[in-house]
């Protein structure tokens, strides 16, 4: 283990670093940050360096790609991994990669582009991946691996009863009615610069009180529910059908794309050779139907995520 004043030290320059980021990415993002540097560091010792550490955020999701990296990596390498998962969010996420917490986790790259870096929301899939690839390695020294096939976009759901009865397919049609309603964003929609805000904006939208910031978890729930009458969601989300949800269209096309892809610490890669081979074979080896599925089968089924991962992988022949 390390000895209480190396650690001290080490938290100390990560408290400094986080400081000089604070102006580039905001107040938000930089207390989650803070509370990253007084928690990771104390979820255990420092790992063998033969040890890949695999993280994921705080939903079924990533649980499940987290599973399936670490899962995959120890088939192939046959090293032992370290499971981090249902750490927090993107900006936890992302500082625990860089500090080498963790070795590396599922990212969407709509989410690296507007979230980490700050661009303003693109369509185009190509540049996002590209530029997120780019400039990951020249400004965290992290590599962006191939896709792995899906794209998770947000998704604006209703209930199926009010998009049958008032006629509704797009966000615009939705317009129309929002100012009657209730919303219920995750925490990160409503201060990304791909979230709340520029969605508004886009379509005209007003509530009849602020939206309430829900859990991901539990946001299917509330709308199927009636406590809320909208909502963003996941693309990929399981309980969408089972739930008697709709996702309506982005007739604006205004959301960027979110191709998920394994980020990797750099120093990672050095280490174990052969993980970056490992990480390629997973290339567009997961459909946005793929994906669904597994979603559903730990949401709506109740499987456990190892059971449902093994399924997967075996079914693939990985």
């Amino acid at each position: 283990m390390r000895n209480a004043r190396g650690r001290n030290a080490g938290e100390s320059d990560r408290i400094n670093a986080l400081f000089d980021r604070i102006g580039s990415i905001g107040l938000i993002p930089f207390l989650c940050a803070l509370v990253w540097v007084i928690t990771i560091p104390h979820l255990g010792c420092s790992r063998p360096g033969d040890v890949i550490t695999v993280g994921s955020k705080n939903f079924t999701e990533q649980v499940i790609l987290g599973e399936l990296l670490a899962r995959h990596i120890e088939s192939r390498l046959g090293v032992e991994v370290d499971r981090r998962l249902n750490l927090a969010g993107t900006f936890l996420c992302h500082q625990a990669v860089m500090s080498g917490e963790i070795d590396l986790y599922v990212e969407y790259t709509g989410t690296a582009f507007t979230a980490i870096l700050g661009h303003d929301p693109t369509r185009d899939r190509d540049e996002v991946y590209l530029s997120v690839k780019q400039e990951y390695a020249d400004q965290f020294g992290l590599e962006w691996t191939e896709p792995l096939g899906f794209s998770n976009t947000f998704a604006i759901m209703v209930r199926g009863e009010d998009a049958r009865n008032l006629g509704l397919q797009t966000i615009s049609d939705a317009a129309a009615y929002t100012p009657r309603w209730r919303a219920g964003f995750g925490y990160e929609f409503v201060e990304r610069a791909d979230g709340l805000r520029g969605l508004a904006a886009a379509y005209g939208l007003e509530f009849v009180e602020q939206p309430l910031e829900l859990d991901l978890g539990l946001m299917y729930r509330a709308l199927n529910g009636g406590q809320v009458d909208f909502i963003a969601g996941n693309s990929t989300e399981g309980l969408v059908e089972v739930l008697d949800l709709v996702v309506l269209e982005d007739d604006k096309r205004y959301f960027p794309p979110y191709q998920a892809a394994p980020v990797v610490n750099r120093d990672a890669l050095k280490r174990h050779e052969g993980l970056r081979e490992v990480l390629r074979s997973l290339s567009d080896s997961i459909s946005d139907s793929d994906m669904r599925r597994m979603n559903y089968a730990v949401d709506g089924e109740r499987r456990d995520v190892r059971e449902v991962v093994r399924s997967f992988l075996e079914s693939k022949g990985l």
